[in-house]
């Protein structure tokens, strides 16, 4: 197979605000993938300190030469991920002249493109933007439905707004600097798409996590595919997660308390997902739903992709839920709690007994 024929594309469906997100290697070298969604002239690609030195050459080489280009490379790590930080994104732009018709590109993983996202949506009351995810976690999830913003001290992503890119260019060769940890990260958001809506792709991940590890690029090209298109199905159906949608946050709502609990940036958000899952499933098998052994399947898939199988030594039942209480999902000060049914069945629970939420926060392993 040519790179080239590598390449695969699907939609996300919302009617005149549609685009497409483009699979495959060596995108990042590809002029033609990108030109068609720009607005204008005006381009300002927003990357980091980590992958400016990996690709920023690289990809500014590949486009057209009659276009203004400028950058802005920020400091990296989930800690960034602050209104400071996208000021010096608003003021770039200013400094330029950039005008209505300019477009943003996100160079880098979640953290940037969540920032440039939210950028966008606010310069001069929305602009187009241009995702290049290059982690795995961003490629999978944060980089397809547009969701932008930013964290606060008291809750992650808590700033923000809905703005939808123009288009998703995923070049999988990226990978090939992403450092295993942060594989390990993504491969999280990879497992969740099977635990809430596909049983079968569950199945295949079991069987393909050594592959998927080893960075094998048939196999990583088809868990992006599959990921992102079971994403694009859900946005379509529900964009601004007033239902459905809120079932992609398996295990985020234990995740981010730990993330806020323990300094953004010190647990990766995967690595946060991935025992937050593990926790959501136990829970579920509490409240009746899932098994024993469906339990031990979750767990010995998260342990397969490498992902901490503990909530951190120094957390108790209160510093979860002083978090947890301040989540997005909630309604009328309802807790509501993505848990699974069954595998590759989740969904939204408001339910949850006090006693046995507590009983689990408090039961849960530690490391």
């Amino acid at each position: 197979m040519s790179r080239s024929d590598a390449i695969r594309t699907l939609s996300v469906a919302l009617d005149e605000r549609s685009y497409p997100i483009h699979i495959g290697p060596g995108l990042l070298g590809r002029p033609e993938t990108l030109t068609p969604y720009l607005a204008g002239r005006q381009v300002m690609i927003v990357t980091n300190e980590t992958v400016a030195p990996l690709y920023l050459e690289a990809f500014k080489r590949g486009l057209p030469e009659e276009l203004e280009v400028r950058e802005v490379v920020l400091p990296d790590g989930e800690h960034t991920k602050t209104l400071e930080s996208v000021a010096r994104i608003w003021d770039a732009l200013l400094a330029a002249g950039f005008n209505r018709r300019c477009t943003l590109v996100a160079l880098g993983g979640g953290v940037v493109g969540d920032m440039t996202g939210y950028a966008a949506a606010c310069y001069q009351r929305g602009v187009a933007f241009i995702q290049v995810p290059t982690t795995l976690l961003s490629q999978v999830d944060s980089s397809v439905g547009g969701k932008t913003g930013v964290n606060h001290p008291r809750g992650k992503n808590m700033i923000g707004a809905f703005w939808q890119p123009k288009a998703v260019l995923i070049d999988t060769d990226t990978l090939a600097t992403l450092p295993s940890r942060e594989l390990s990260a993504g491969l999280a958001e990879v497992i969740k798409y099977g635990l809430i809506r596909d049983l079968d792709f569950l199945a295949w991940l079991e069987a393909q996590m050594p592959a998927l590890r080893r960075l094998d690029g048939e196999v990583l090209r088809e868990a992006i595919y599959r990921s992102c298109a079971i994403k694009a199905e859900v946005v379509a159906a529900d964009e601004t997660e007033q239902g459905a949608r809120a079932l992609l946050n398996l295990g985020h709502t234990f995740g981010h308390a730990i993330e806020a609990h323990q300094g953004y940036g010190a647990w990766l958000h995967g690595e946060a997902v991935g025992t937050g899952m593990l926790m959501a499933a136990e829970l579920s098998r509490r409240l009746g739903w899932l098994s024993e052994g469906d339990v031990a399947r979750v767990a010995a898939v998260i342990a397969a992709a490498d992902l901490p199988p503990a909530a951190p030594a120094d957390m108790g039942v209160e510093d979860f839920l002083a978090v947890m209480r301040l989540d997005k999902k909630n309604i009328d000060a309802r807790l509501r709690l993505v848990l699974l049914s069954g595998l590759g069945d989740a969904c939204l629970y408001d339910a949850t007994p006090p006693e046995r939420l507590e009983a689990l926060l408090a039961d849960f392993p530690r490391r």
